[in-house]
């Protein structure tokens, strides 16, 4: 009878903490709602190569700030494809490179191995987060250089980062970066010469080859997709990337993006702006187009009193969204970060992705789950 009566008890206490864990655990909160588009993904984790980071920003009463982190299935080197989420990092270390040059700014126009076509890096980096424009951003790149954003981010403690090709561009792996006019400010007029990098080794990570095949020339081989010459950018990375940005006062100065208040301020407006501010169609550029949290799923409009700072990437049947939600009317703000693979057949290169039916639902259903937690 004492034995059953232990047993009793220890089940009693296991619960218990158990109901205590998930009512602290906002994270938790969402993953287990009765929510059908959270549910289904949360069934099948594991097929879905699913990874979450939550953060709860905690402010004193003198304002400073602190992290609370939650973590679902994150583990560095479980690789994913970052896609255009590499597009954050290059848009804020061409403003970092752009200060090591006198006279220039924001507004300084450059220009690409001689053509006559100028480009303004305010103008690049709007694109880059409003409707995430492939071109801006390999413009930006031949600016910075491999060696320079690589470097760059390891140097502030961002180690599980590295770019080693351009996105959607012809000959997307040359070594060779090419030449880069600036028309400084004062008129005057530098060319950056033309430089060679070295090559990468092969990534050494799990997960590294995906699925059973992919399409090539039209025909599918029938072999896993191969990804460990490409781009890397680990989840973790990423939300330490938007942490550094959001609250730079949180980090160590050699862990900060070295940029003025003004152009800080610039990137996160360029982060939560919509493309009807900035200029594009709306019918074909909706707001969600790249708010995936709360509104991947819809064209409907985004309330004025949200405000969603992030980057999206979205290929090779991989989404992420790399969000700082905020809403200040109803005192809601948080930070969260996911990857979720939809390849059903496990074809690669083929374009046949589940992102409408269970990618966009999935992402948009857990910021609204979150956001909701948070405005209790």
């Amino acid at each position: 009878m004492n034995k059953i009566a232990a047993i009793v008890s220890f089940f009693v206490v296991f619960c218990l903490l158990g109901c205590a864990n998930l009512k602290n655990n906002p994270l938790q909160q969402s993953l287990t709602s009765n929510d059908s588009l959270i549910k289904r993904v949360l069934d099948h984790p594991k097929e879905y190569e699913l990874q979450i980071i939550y953060t709860q920003i905690i402010r004193d009463k003198n304002n400073a700030v602190t992290f609370k982190d939650y973590k679902y299935h994150v583990a560095s080197k479980n690789y994913f494809y970052p896609a255009s989420v590499v597009k954050f990092p290059i848009a804020v270390l061409a403003l970092e490179k752009l200060n090591t040059i006198p006279n220039t700014s924001i507004n300084t126009e450059f220009s690409i191995d001689g053509n006559l076509k100028k480009y303004r890096f305010s103008d690049e980096i709007s694109k880059i987060f409003a409707v995430s424009d492939n071109e801006a951003s390999n413009n930006l790149f031949e600016f910075i250089g491999f060696d320079y954003l690589n470097t760059s981010m390891h140097s502030k403690g961002l180690l599980d980062f590295r770019v080693t090709h351009r996105l959607s561009a012809v000959h997307s792996g040359s070594r060779v970066m090419k030449a880069v006019t600036l028309y400084k400010d004062d008129f005057s007029v530098t060319t950056i010469p033309a430089t060679i990098c070295d090559t990468f080794a092969p990534l050494q990570l799990k997960k590294v080859k995906k699925g059973i095949g992919y399409l090539e020339n039209d025909k599918i081989i029938a072999k896993p997709y191969d990804f460990s010459d490409k781009n890397y950018y680990s989840l973790e990375t990423m939300h330490n990337t938007l942490k550094r940005i959001v609250f730079p006062q949180v980090f160590k100065e050699n862990e900060r993006f070295h940029l003025t208040d003004k152009e800080r301020e610039f990137i996160l407006y360029s982060m939560q702006n919509l493309p009807r501010n900035a200029g594009y169609d709306p019918a074909e550029y909706y707001d969600g187009y790249c708010k995936f949290f709360m509104f991947g799923d819809t064209k409907a409009s985004i309330p004025k009193t949200i405000k969603i700072y992030n980057k999206v990437g979205e290929a090779y049947g991989t989404l992420i969204d790399c969000a700082y939600i905020v809403d200040v009317e109803n005192k809601v703000e948080f930070l969260v970060s996911a990857t979720i693979l939809v390849n059903k057949d496990g074809i690669f290169n083929d374009n046949a992705y589940e992102y409408d039916a269970i990618g966009f639902p999935f992402l948009a259903a857990l910021g609204r789950s979150l956001y909701k937690n948070n405005k209790k």
